[in-house]
């Protein structure tokens, strides 16, 4: 499953090495995978909140996931 800007945050972690992408997305200050936001907050509105370039988080999102 590719990765997208529009894709909410708890769903793009189970979108293929999730160790992986939590690890990207703890290396962008994202340390609250559980909470709310979470499960409402898309990959764009956090890059928005952490001030992230969302195209650049998004690449490093599907090259997480395709890890092994």
């Amino acid at each position: 499953m590719e990765i997208t800007k529009d894709m909410l945050i708890a769903d793009a972690l189970r979108a293929g090495n999730t160790e992986a992408i939590a690890s990207t997305l703890q290396s962008i200050g994202m340390h609250c995978f559980g909470c709310a936001m979470a499960r409402g907050e898309t990959v764009e509105e956090a890059a928005m909140v952490h001030g992230v370039d969302v195209d650049d988080l998004v690449k490093q999102l599907n090259v997480a996931a395709k890890s092994e």
